[in-house]
């Protein structure tokens, strides 16, 4: 057992190295540029898109609900104990990073919701299916690299999806509350059970319900400490600025090391590249692919540009407050504790309950990603099973040790980016094609 975690600590390390780091925020540099830097010229009609009314077309689910959905999966705990790691290890500096990385991403999380919707396909259900296994297939015709994909999606499910998320939660509530963490597994085993057995809709009407929910309380409780400290903001601003090109803070005193972890602790968090959310995007009720495309990747606009920048503003001022030292603490327990000295009381509360939520919302997100996956490659008989597998693996993540199984997790999520990123760079010619034609139709009328 030693000789296999010591393995996987090996090709994690690899898989998430520098290389991988350059390819993800290479691609979504290269989509900028090919793009002419769209995800900045197109934001509000973004937004408009996410919140406005449209007319009802093909598709399973609102646009609406389909990014509640990817950002149920994409807002999690490394919003919260991801950044404080980054910064910890990278300084103050890596909040800088994790922003560039989020607005090159959003080109990106772009292209992976128009490809979503251009080579998605109705199954026998009747059900929408897409995500990068049916663009690499019909875009690509590489039905191979398609497999390889869903295999790495599928086994991902079982380890960032359910029992990695579902540990998070227990051992949160065990540390809080004082309660067992069987007793929490059975709780969050049977609310997984209610939403993920009734498929995409019931899905997607919870998390329409908890994602916002929960982002706002976050949010407010973060910003309700910077407005009560609005004298650290400025400070804390520069620090982050200043730090992200001298390294101060980081390990070792390297500006790399601010780089490299503010990077992979951003991609992390919006998961632009992973592949994951344009299965979501595929269910959506559109029009146009562009149009989805463009409710995709306001999703990383929220993650990182918002609810990750609350979390790291706040860090950096407990970091001034303390005399430019994060007192040798790191993950959910600095943040709990930053929280909780500049909003006594409930800051830490606020922590804590953000964990629970975004852990849990989470596992539903992923639920339906892996049983796409599994569909893909075994056939749709085969969605039942995967569903009840998948739901006794959030109680094992309960009650089990998970250092093995976070490196299989960590592993496999960095496997299926690979595929994806290949066939973004490869099919960016289709994504341009598709952007021009929804301009085209938007100015002649055809499209509103």
């Amino acid at each position: 057992m030693q000789n296999l975690q010591s393995l996987m600590e090996t090709l994690s390390g690899w898989v998430w190295g520098p290389y991988m780091l350059v390819l993800i925020v290479g691609t979504g540099v290269f989509l900028t540029f090919r793009l002419l830097f769209w995800q900045f010229r197109m934001l509000p009609l973004a937004f408009k898109q996410v919140f406005g009314k449209h007319p009802d077309h093909a598709g399973d689910i609102s646009q609406f609900a389909s990014l509640m959905t990817a950002l149920s999966a994409t807002i999690g705990t490394g919003d919260i104990t991801g950044v404080a790691t980054a910064c910890v290890l990278g300084g103050p500096g890596a909040v800088f990073w994790m922003w560039m990385t989020a607005l090159f991403g959003m080109a990106t999380k772009y292209g992976e919701g128009v490809l979503a919707v251009k080579y998605r396909i109705k199954n026998e259900k009747g059900e929408m299916s897409g995500g990068p296994m049916y663009y690499i297939e019909r875009g690509l015709k590489w039905k191979w690299l398609a497999l390889i994909f869903a295999f790495f999606g599928a086994i991902a499910s079982f380890g960032i999806g359910s029992s990695v998320q579902s540990n998070t939660v227990a051992l949160a509530v065990q540390n809080s509350l004082g309660i067992e963490t069987w007793m929490t597994g059975i709780i969050i085993t049977a609310f997984s059970a209610l939403v993920i057995l009734g498929g995409i809709k019931s899905i997607s009407r919870a998390a329409s319900l908890i994602v916002p929910i929960m982002a706002i309380g976050y949010v407010a409780g973060g910003l309700i400490i910077i407005f009560n400290n609005l004298e650290l903001v400025v400070p804390a601003l520069k620090i982050i600025f200043t730090y992200a090109f001298t390294g101060e803070a980081a390990v070792g005193g390297a500006i790399g090391a601010a780089i490299r972890y503010g990077v992979a602790r951003g991609v992390f968090s919006n998961e632009a590249g992973m592949g994951s959310a344009p299965i979501a995007a595929a269910a959506a009720k559109t029009d146009h692919p562009a149009r989805q495309g463009l409710v995709s990747m306001t999703g990383t606009f929220i993650d990182t540009i918002i609810v990750c920048s609350i979390t790291g503003i706040v860090l950096v001022m407990g970091y001034i407050m303390a005399g430019n030292s994060f007192g040798g603490q790191t993950g959910a327990v600095l943040t709990i504790g930053v929280f909780d000295k500049l909003l006594p009381g409930i800051g830490g509360w606020v922590v804590t309950f953000g964990i629970i939520f975004f852990a849990y919302s989470t596992i539903l997100g992923w639920s339906y990603y892996g049983e796409k996956c599994t569909s893909y490659l075994l056939g749709e008989k085969f969605v039942l099973p995967y569903r009840i597998i998948y739901i006794a693996s959030v109680f094992i993540g309960c009650i089990a040790t998970l250092d093995l199984v976070w490196l299989f997790a960590d592993t496999f999520n960095g496997l299926m980016a690979v595929p994806n990123l290949i066939a973004l760079l490869l099919l960016s010619g289709v994504i341009v094609k598709e952007s021009k034609d929804f301009i085209a139709k938007r100015k002649s009328g055809e499209l509103y």
